[in-house]
């Protein structure tokens, strides 16, 4: 999906080192944390000399990290008609704060857990934003068919064969009749929500 964005024209998508921007012979990007600890923070002087040189009037600068937002389908959707995304991933311990209180937009968390870097998460966050692009997925309707994007989880799948060792594809999907299998999918969606994610449901 992200090399046909590319290609058609859809995503403009560069690979920044920080390391570019550092200004000793060792190209240094971390230190020490103030006040004691034990891992390294990122610098504030090759993150903000990086974004200065890239951000313009379009810009929106985000900040991936496991103290963010936590990055749903919705927000996929609000990102995918940003003109330009910058995202900066943190690492180690993290970024020195006052990146975020001056530089970042919007900090985002993929999930309520702790990645090596954010450079991971920076790919899942692309890719989510990215699909979601005029022309990036094959049919249209299937991003608005998505888990998340009607607030319910996706209703089941089956394709060929019609049996397969003694399990069979339910009948309604085998019938032609288009009203009844939207809604046995509706029915079926809710279901799933409710048992695998009923935080979704008010």
């Amino acid at each position: 999906m992200m090399g046909r964005a590319q290609e058609t024209g859809a995503l403009d998508l560069h690979v920044h080192n920080l390391r570019t921007w550092t200004t000793d012979r060792h190209h240094v990007v971390d230190d020490s944390p103030f006040g004691g600890g034990q891992g390294m923070v990122m610098k504030p002087e090759p993150i903000f000399a990086a974004v200065e040189s890239l951000r313009t009037e379009a810009s929106t600068v985000v900040l991936m990290s496991p103290q963010g937002h936590r990055f749903s389908q919705p927000q996929a959707r609000e990102f995918s008609v940003k003109e330009h995304l910058i995202i900066v991933c943190g690492h180690y311990e993290g970024v020195d704060h006052r990146v975020i209180e001056h530089l970042i937009a919007i900090e985002i968390s993929i999930g309520d857990y702790v990645l090596t870097n954010g450079a991971i998460a920076a790919v899942v966050f692309v890719d989510a934003i990215v699909r979601l692009l005029p022309g990036v997925l094959g049919h249209e309707q299937s991003a608005l068919d998505d888990s998340f994007s009607g607030g319910l989880l996706e209703a089941p799948h089956y394709t060929r064969p019609a049996e397969f060792r003694g399990w069979k594809v339910p009948d309604i999907l085998l019938s032609g009749h288009h009203a009844e299998i939207a809604a046995w999918r509706k029915r079926e969606a809710e279901r799933r929500t409710r048992q695998n994610r009923p935080d979704l449901l008010p």
